[in-house]
């Protein structure tokens, strides 16, 4: 019995052993790959093109100051005009009057 027990312990110290330095080599070899991986994310992030800058958008068109009192019924007599001549339709005359009335 003696025998027995003494060959049950030594595959147990063995077995611990081999356990014990697997887990350890198994620890060693993921911090390597963390290392590298790491390494592979700065150097990307170092040699990476800068951000896209993009031009401020242009600014908005003015608006064409409305006419005055006067220039705008000149601009009127000359719309009823050209309504009258049959150059401009109704319609038309119609859009272009609303166009110099609101501005």
């Amino acid at each position: 019995m003696p025998g027995l027990i003494r060959g049950v312990a030594r595959t147990a110290v063995v077995a611990g052993t081999a356990t014990a330095v697997s887990n350890r080599v198994s620890r060693r070899q993921a911090g390597r790959w963390a290392d590298q991986a790491d390494a592979q994310a700065y150097q990307q992030q170092q040699f990476a093109p800068p951000p896209q800058q993009y031009a401020p958008p242009p600014p908005a068109p003015v608006a064409a100051a409305a006419p005055s009192g006067d220039d705008l019924i000149a601009q009127l007599e000359k719309l009823g005009d050209l309504r009258d001549k049959g150059i401009l339709t109704q319609a038309e005359f119609d859009a272009e009057k609303a166009k110099l009335l609101n501005g």
